[in-house]
Formats: C-alpha cells, structure tokens, sequence
C-alpha cells in the first residue's frame, strides 16, 4: 500500500484553495477529469496530505487549513464536495529570515516544502528553502523568485539529497503554455515570426501584487517564451474577475513569399486550478525523489516550471 505524500505549504491563498479543495474533490468522488497524470510514480492525486500550514494574514492564522481556504481575500470558488476539518492549524508564516529554525522544527514529519507565497519577496522565499534544508525536506518553489535558479543553493541541497524545485510553475493551461505552443508550431511549420503580443487580466490578490511587483515575473515569462520578438503588457489587476484570468495573444507573421498570417486569441481559465493542476505534479516528483534519495533538481519537472535552473534570474 501506498504510503501519501506528507505536505506542509507556505501561503494559503487561491492557489493553495484549489489544491486542497480539488485533492479532496478526487478524493471523494474518483472523477479524473482534468488530471495530467492519475498516477505518478505510484501517488495517486489523492495520496496527498497536508500536515503544517503557514500564512500571514490575521484571518488565516489559527485556523484550521480547511476553513482559512475560504477567508478573504481568497476568492476561488468553493467546490461540491465537502469538506471536514483538516486537523492543520495555519501557523504565523516568516516575516525576515529570524525564524528559520522555528520553521524548521514545525517541518518535522513533512517530506514536501511547497513555497506558493505571492512572489516578489525572494529573501523570504530563500528563507523558507533554508528551512527546508534543515528540516531534510524538498522544496517546490511556484513563485518567480531564484530559488532553484540559485546555484550555491541548488548544490547544497544536491549535497544533502533533497530536491529542490523551481523556479515559477507553468500553468496547466495558461497564456505561457499556449502562447509558447503556437510560436513552436510557426517555427515547425516554417512561418517566420514578425511581432506578438501578450496581455493578461486577473482579480487574484497575487495577480495584484504581480502587477504592483512585476519585475521577476516578467523575466519568467520571457524565460517561457524564449522570443525577443514578444512583447508583455503590464498585468491588469481587475478585482471583479476573481479568481479568473484573461489573456489576450496576438501574433503576427509571415508565410509563403512573405504574404501575412494573423492569429489573436483571447484565454479565458481560472488561474488557481492551473496552478493546482500543475502543483499536484511537482508535489509527487519532489516527494518521490526525496523517497529516493535523488538531490538537487530533477529533471522530469522541467516542462511544468517557467524558469528552471539554467534559465535568467
């Protein structure tokens, strides 16, 4: 028998809202619509539990894990299945890198560190990958801060034989993923690339400090698409949208004897079940290779991060 993963999680926004509740929603209802890979070295999407929780926010803190998904400014919309007190009381998150020990301790028994704080604050995200490298846990970064791209702090945790993920995931189906698609076909089909354009809206409170802090993300995102000929708008932050997300793509070329071909299309998804969708991947690689001993960064988590080691800071 199996035995499930043991997660703790730092930030207990959207993201982390539609994780939880979408393991509990497989869980309980067997559907696998919507999942990547059922199985995963042998972890199913349900075999996954959440065993510590940090976050910030007075309306989060002391409460169970179950119950603080719901608190504002957490928007994503709660699912059909229910669900029951978690047992994870949400813990006073790191605020400066004097806690690094406290958060150490609290790790014990967790096997997986995912870091789904807002980016932007590299220095808390780095104290957090030092936490879990005194704890002997792997660490999975979603955010746009260096961590994994770090190469002093990659080799140390190749070193101690825990994985180290990162850096910025890549949304299960998100305006990276497609944009970056749809210039690869043009390369393989022969069309020569002329300009394109990237415009992203969402009403996530981390889509908000995206657009107040927008410098790393941009470079992640550039990372993703690998063209100086794209251009990225400044993110829109537009409260009313919740937790969804709408991505403008333009791209204009040239085909045959340079007659034009022009593509726009507007994504419309909820970020947060990207994210999920994607984390329950990273989860179970950085949980297996941990089981295996397999340090440092492994290399089947590439295609589900924007900026993996090698990539700009």
């Amino acid at each position: 028998m199996i035995e499930n993963a043991k997660v703790a999680v730092v930030g207990v926004g959207n993201n982390t809202s539609a994780l939880v509740q979408g393991i509990n929603f497989y869980r309980s209802t067997g559907s696998l619509v919507g999942i990547h890979q059922p199985q995963l070295n042998g972890l199913g999407v349900e075999n996954i539990d959440f065993v510590v929780a940090f976050a910030l926010s007075e309306g989060k803190v002391g409460k169970d894990l179950h119950q603080a998904i719901f608190a504002p400014p957490n928007n994503f919309p709660r699912l059909d299945a229910e669900l029951p007190p978690s047992g994870v009381v949400v813990r006073d998150g790191l605020t400066d890198s004097t806690g690094i020990r406290r958060v150490a301790e609290a790790l014990e028994g967790a096997e997986v560190l995912l870091y789904s704080a807002p980016s932007g604050r590299p220095d808390i995200a780095r104290a957090y990958a030092e936490a879990a490298l005194l704890a002997g846990v792997a660490f999975v970064n979603t955010t746009a801060d260096p961590i994994a791209r770090d190469f002093s702090l990659l080799k140390r945790f190749e070193e101690a034989g825990l994985p180290l993920i990162g850096d910025d995931l890549a949304s299960q189906f998100g305006s990276s993923v497609v944009h970056k698609t749809l210039l690869r076909l043009l390369e393989e089909r022969g069309l020569t690339l002329v300009s394109s354009y990237q415009v992203n809206l969402g009403g996530t409170e981390d889509f908000r400090n995206l657009a107040e802090n927008p410098a790393s993300k941009k470079q992640s995102k550039m990372n993703a698409l690998g063209s100086e000929k794209v251009q990225l708008a400044p993110l829109g932050y537009l409260p009313h949208l919740k937790s969804q997300k709408i991505a403008h793509l333009n791209i204009e070329a040239q085909g045959w004897a340079e007659t034009a071909v022009s593509l726009d299309i507007r994504l419309q998804v909820h970020d947060p079940s990207g994210a999920a969708g994607v984390n329950i991947d990273l989860i179970r690689v950085a949980a297996t290779a941990l089981r295996s001993g397999r340090g440092g960064y492994p290399a089947e988590a590439a295609a589900h991060l924007k900026s993996p080691p090698g990539t700009s800071a």
